[in-house]
């Protein structure tokens, strides 16, 4: 899959400046490559904390691992059983400070 779409709808290929740098390939909820990671915050065997040059990406399981980290190229390759992935994005309202300070105890 070259092609991806902004907000607003419009479509540009691989090829362009302006693509993407951050990418997530999944294989059966066991395994995952992410790409464009800027740091790794924190991990243990249920969530991972990567901020990527996306935002903030949390990644929450069961006996997760990390099987590689190359920082230089910005990848990370987790494997377990992957629940969900959620990007923290910045809001405003109680539910999300909530949300970041049961993150962060």
């Amino acid at each position: 899959m070259d092609q991806y779409y902004d907000y607003n709808g419009s479509s540009y290929d691989n090829k362009s400046p302006a693509a993407p740098d951050h990418d997530i390939k999944m294989r059966g909820r066991k395994s995952l490559d992410i790409t464009g990671v800027k740091q790794v915050e924190s991990f243990d065997n249920e969530e991972f904390l990567l901020e990527t040059s996306m935002g903030f990406l949390a990644v929450r399981g069961y006996n997760l691992k990390m099987k590689n980290l190359n920082l230089e190229q910005g990848m990370v390759s987790i494997e377990g059983k992957v629940f969900d992935l959620v990007y923290l994005d910045q809001q405003q309202g109680d539910k999300a400070k909530g949300f970041f300070s049961k993150l962060f105890k």
